[in-house]
């Protein structure tokens, strides 16, 4: 299979593994490029010496390519960018901030940049930026999310329309039906996330990965809009989210309930209750937990069967 994303990648299949805070660390990333698809450390969760660390792991666990996710909101951001220069990471997806501050210097020192977007207008501003690719995520996705709510199905025509470069659809695509319906929309691969939570190499607490593959149908939450929207597993803290709501909460009585490391407390350390559960709403078709490699070859699988019966489909 070969498109614009496996040759820009130099990968197999046009599929990358989202990086994933508490999720995706150097056994989940090499898991993922060893399958043939691009596997992204999430550095949203480490401090700068343990992202080396795992950086270094990852090349020692793989020799295919792999990448590392950056949100730009971190005070440490400069750190870290030098680090993925000194170990000669090759691939960076940058979110959350401005893709203009980081994209030509990274490019300038060898590297593939994608930026991660949510709206036609944060894409046209990528694109400007020079970015090599974009990755467009719809309100369904898990972690942190735009503010607009538009679907992947929506955005995905709509960001084509407008953009000329490679482009990656995510939010709600788990399985070889959906990469191929966002592929049919105008996207030249897939970001996966949710699905790759619940593989057995992933970082996240095995009891997290459990409510995963546990969740139904209206179980997770888009919330926190006035922070950074996130959506979240309904538990306790969700439910003391909303309780707060109800008391037309300041911005800063929000930051005061959220206080620090829930993430960690929750997908990290498996507090289910107190822990702040990122997923997206395809968990309600996620029903087990497999390696990576498993994972792959069932969505190629899918994607390849669908594709060939779509020539014998009559409407």
């Amino acid at each position: 299979m070969s498109n614009k994303i496996t040759q820009l990648f130099k990968i197999q299949y046009p599929i990358i593994q989202a990086g994933m805070v508490w999720n995706s660390g150097w056994r989940l990333a090499s898991a993922a490029s060893n399958a043939g698809i691009l596997g992204l450390i999430g550095a949203g969760s480490m401090h700068p010496e343990v992202l080396r660390e795992h950086i270094q792991k990852c090349k020692k666990a793989t020799d295919k390519p792999f990448g590392v996710n950056v949100p730009m909101l971190y005070p440490n951001i400069e750190e870290i960018m030098n680090i993925l220069v000194e170990e000669d990471v090759k691939i960076v997806f940058t979110s959350a901030g401005n893709p203009k501050t980081w994209t030509r210097w990274l490019q300038e020192k060898g590297m593939v940049v994608v930026h991660v977007v949510s709206s036609v207008k944060f894409a046209l501003k990528a694109q400007e930026a020079g970015v090599d690719a974009i990755v467009a995520e719809g309100f369904e996705a898990g972690g942190h999310n735009g503010r607009d709510e538009t679907t992947t199905l929506t955005l995905i025509p709509m960001v084509r329309e407008q953009i000329h470069i490679p482009l990656i659809a995510a939010g709600g695509i788990a399985t070889g039906k959906a990469m191929l319906a966002t592929m049919i929309l105008g996207a030249d691969g897939v970001q996966i996330g949710s699905r790759f939570v619940a593989s057995t190499e992933s970082s996240a607490h095995q009891a997290f990965k459990q409510v995963v593959v546990d969740a139904k149908e209206g179980d997770t939450q888009l919330t926190l809009k006035e922070l950074a929207p996130v959506r979240l597993v309904k538990n306790l803290f969700y439910n003391e989210v909303e309780a707060l709501y109800k008391t037309s909460p300041t911005v800063e009585e929000l930051k005061a309930l959220l206080g620090k490391g829930r993430a960690k407390k929750g997908m990290f350390e498996g507090d289910l209750e107190a822990g702040e559960l990122e997923i997206g709403q395809i968990a309600g078709l996620i029903h087990d937990i497999k390696p990576t490699a498993q994972i792959v070859d069932d969505i190629i699988r899918e994607f390849e069967e669908t594709k060939a019966g779509m020539l014998h489909f009559s409407f």
